[in-house]
């Protein structure tokens, strides 16, 4: 297969030899890998070789090549985007898409002529790419073995090649996309992505942020040897009695050999195992363990179950994982939402992933001072704005017993909402044909990768894409495949049609406490919930107590989430006083922006506290027991 440049046009076109999402556990050659050091994962991490173009008709096309001559090309960090590297322009931009005002566009197969969608990305002027390049050498581990790539996120559509045979491609800018290598590796090896800023996945992009591109989050190399674990799915579940439980797992293995066996081993909370078993290895396994004497997780006492999971067969051990997992039960009853038998309170707020220096391309350290910060204010809660974060943030909110919203990387503001009017004349993805698929696939990843999970509480289905069919048939996709979470999504607002059919939860964006009490006050059908709230900009917060009181007045009102939690600001170097300064949106010649409404956190974008922050641990703290 050849690669196609007019995908980037193409909505239906949106991975392309992509292996299946599934769950982001890790695998290791033995259990003593997990302290030793793992043999079955490769880092691609580091110096690559890159070339910077403005569009695609510039860019070197046979860069991929073996012999290409890439001697002239620059060199970037990867992970990193490509702005902050000193290529491009520094965009930030909030409901508009960034192309207004200098490019008439249009969504393909919406109110947009056959002509107009044709080239549209791929033979526009301005589009940047970033051509990289990186060889490598498998690691000795890693060789005799079936070897992917996983790219943790790449802004915002690639193509990927080895040693000059085209690999795949891919969009979705923040889920892993992964390709076999297998079948063209050689002992050197030559790989190069090809990154393209806007395809029309920007339609789906639109997040209120600074519009970076590049390969900003991990790459790796994963061996899976034999009897390997390819997918696992954890379903722990809670009896009435909330005393006793099981769980049920299944498990997807491939590469099977004969005499092929898999043991389990269930561990609790003190590292005590309470279960062992051993059963033939067959590509779909199901188990089920019944538990008794359960120990539940919440947000004050995260408790988290292990289960390690070993294959052999007649040489000894081929593979290792081990997943934590809780036991708990969020569920709506008479309109309330109960975790754990318990009302649930959410003392919320939406966080970007967000580093002054390095954006979006944080790394762990980065994430547990964040939730140290969080911790420390008494927040419960977090909603993934807008798009799946980096997988550890996942397991580090497991244990610190964070109850996550886990949204989907939608938002297409800028094709419904324009100048503040409702005007869907050409939203997507809408109720059109040729977007279903491609946002189907996006709530599909981010279920199958972070569906072991016990800190996620609700899909969040995107944020701000207003509420018709494929959105509705979004909603049917995670309520079939994971019944026991609740289903979030607030476009229903400005189309209340689907009221009844998309969220499990009356969700609103600025509302006033007397709008939440019309609401409850006049037979409300759902439990309501304020995805955001109390905007934080400048010197704000200060009606956070409006909204907080009504927790005590109205059981179904559940509480919400503060936008947001820390400021989008990058930091520079001042050309007059040579000092380290924040800029923020407008503060780079960005047209159009939307200036400081990237500053909104309740702290600053290097962790620094704002006054608003006092009042967020002042009133958390009084409605979180």
């Amino acid at each position: 297969m050849n690669a196609l440049i007019e995908w980037l046009d193409d909505p239906q076109v949106y991975r392309v030899n992509q292996r299946k999402a599934h769950s982001d556990h890790v695998i290791y050659g033995a259990k003593e890998e997990v302290e030793t050091g793992n043999t079955r994962i490769q880092s691609l991490n580091g110096k690559w070789q890159f070339c910077y173009s403005r569009n695609a008709l510039e860019r070197p096309v046979n860069f991929f090549e073996k012999e290409f001559d890439n001697s002239s090309f620059d060199q970037i960090d990867v992970p990193g985007h490509i702005e902050l590297a000193g290529y491009d322009k520094i965009h930030y931009i909030n409901t508009m898409y960034p192309w207004e005002g200098h490019e008439f566009r249009r969504p393909a197969y919406t109110t947009a002529s056959k002509e107009e969608a044709e080239g549209m990305f791929s033979q526009a002027d301005y589009n940047p790419v970033g051509s990289y390049v990186t060889n490598f050498t498998l690691n000795e581990e890693m060789k005799e073995k079936a070897i992917t790539i996983r790219f943790e996120g790449v802004e915002q559509a690639m193509y990927v090649w080895l040693n000059g045979h085209f690999v795949g491609y891919a969009e979705d800018s923040f889920t892993p996309s992964e390709f076999d290598l297998t079948p063209y590796l050689e002992e050197e090896n030559r790989l190069a992505v090809e990154v393209h800023k806007r395809s029309s996945a920007a339609f789906l992009e639109d997040q209120d942020f600074f519009r970076f591109f590049g390969i900003f989050r991990d790459v790796s190399l994963i061996a899976r040897g034999k009897n390997h674990i390819e997918d696992m799915w954890i379903k722990p579940q809670v009896d009435p009695s909330f005393q006793s439980g099981w769980v049920d797992i299944d498990l997807t293995i491939e590469n099977l050999t004969s005499n092929g066996k898999l043991r389990v081993r269930l561990l609790n909370c003190k590292g005590e195992e309470i279960h062992q078993e051993e059963v033939g290895i067959e590509e779909q396994i199901s188990l089920h363990i019944p538990v008794d004497k359960i120990t539940l997780w919440d947000h004050f006492q995260p408790n988290l179950y292990i289960v390690e999971f070993e294959t052999f067969d007649d040489t000894g051990v081929t593979e290792y994982s081990y997943y934590p997992f809780g036991f708990r039960k969020i569920e709506i009853k008479e309109r309330i939402i109960y975790l754990n038998d318990r009302r649930l309170i959410i003392n919320g707020v939406n966080r970007h992933e967000w580093h002054p220096e390095k954006g979006r391309a944080i790394d762990l350290m980065d994430m547990k001072k964040d939730l140290e910060i969080i911790k420390h204010a008494n927040i419960n809660g977090v909603r993934t704005s807008h798009y799946p974060n980096q997988i550890p943030w996942y397991y580090l909110c497991d244990q610190a017993g964070i109850h996550l919203m886990a949204e989907t990387n939608l938002e297409s503001h800028g094709s419904w909402q324009k100048m503040g009017a409702f005007e869907p004349s050409y939203n997507v993805p809408g109720n059109v044909p040729q977007w279903r698929e491609i946002v189907l696939d996006r709530a599909q990843t981010n279920f199958e990768t972070f569906k072991n999970h016990t800190s996620i509480l609700f899909w969040s289905l995107g944020n701000e894409s207003y509420a018709e069919e494929n959105i509705r048939l979004m909603n049917d996709y995670f309520k079939e495949k994971d019944p026991d979470r609740l289903v979030h999504y607030e476009g229903n607002f400005p189309n209340p049609a689907f009221e009844d059919s998309i969220s499990d939860v009356k969700s609103c964006m600025y509302a006033t406490p007397t709008d939440i009490c019309d609401y409850l006050e006049n037979d409300g059908k759902k439990p309501f919930i304020l995805c955001e709230y109390m905007h934080d900009m400048g010197n704000s917060l200060g009606g956070l107590n409006s909204y907080m009181e009504l927790l005590d007045r109205y059981p179904m009102y559940q509480g919400g989430y503060i936008w947001d939690f820390k400021d989008q600001a990058i930091q520079v170097i001042d050309p007059l006083t040579k000092q380290k300064v924040m800029r923020y949106g407008g503060d780079f010649d960005d047209r159009p922006s939307d200036y400081e409404f990237s500053g909104n956190g309740i702290v600053f974008s290097d962790g620094q506290e704002k006054p608003a922050l006092q009042e967020v641990r002042y009133y958390y703290g009084k409605y979180s027991d």
